[in-house]
């Protein structure tokens, strides 16, 4: 895993625990040799991750759209700051630069790219690593409502276990590393049923 691609949120959260563990994996992934892409803001725990990358001396690629710009939270400290056009650019080019992914805590942005990007390993579109640093349990709920889907049948089990998790950032690369082979590319759990 040269470069993760995080995922989080533009605001601070209403814990200090959240900005603590966006700092604690900034330098893990410094300690890793690992570089840092991620959306490009200096706001919230974006900014905060950013700047402890930075801080140890490592490398850390934002991604910006325009219009994000234009609002005047882009990091200008970066390693490298890629300015695109829109939002799904955003994404192409993040999940293109990065060797795997993570999501911190975030809000209906983070949410959705994770699980894009889950689905886009469901439809065999990439076979990278996929975790989630489950920060005092913020994830539990969703991690929750995808294992509900798996027992009504409407996402595999191999699927919900391409996503890994830990609440240490250690522990998280540890399990990406060695999450199970993903299935060959088929979303349907009977074909027989449609």
């Amino acid at each position: 895993m040269r470069r993760v691609c995080v995922f989080c949120g533009s605001s601070p959260g209403a814990s200090p625990v959240y900005a603590a563990a966006a700092r604690a994996l900034g330098e893990r992934l410094v300690a890793r040799g690992a570089a840092l892409v991620y959306g490009g803001g200096n706001v919230g725990l974006m900014g905060v991750l950013a700047d402890a990358v930075l801080a140890r001396g490592g490398e850390a690629i934002g991604v910006i759209p325009e219009s994000l710009v234009a609002w005047e939270v882009a990091h200008r400290g970066l390693t490298e700051l890629r300015i695109v056009d829109g939002m799904h650019s955003r994404k192409a080019m993040m999940a293109d630069l990065a060797d795997a992914f993570v999501a911190l805590p975030g809000g209906l942005g983070t949410f959705e790219e994770l699980l894009e990007i889950c689905t886009w390993a469901q439809l065999g579109l990439h076979q990278k690593p996929i975790g989630v640093l489950d920060v005092e349990d913020f994830y539990r709920p969703l991690l929750d409502l995808l294992d509900h889907a798996v027992a009504q049948r409407f996402l595999r089990p191999e699927h919900r276990a391409m996503i890994a998790v830990a609440a240490d950032p250690d522990a998280l690369f540890e399990a990406m590393q060695h999450r199970p082979a993903l299935p060959e590319p088929d979303k349907w759990i009977d074909r027989s049923q449609r």
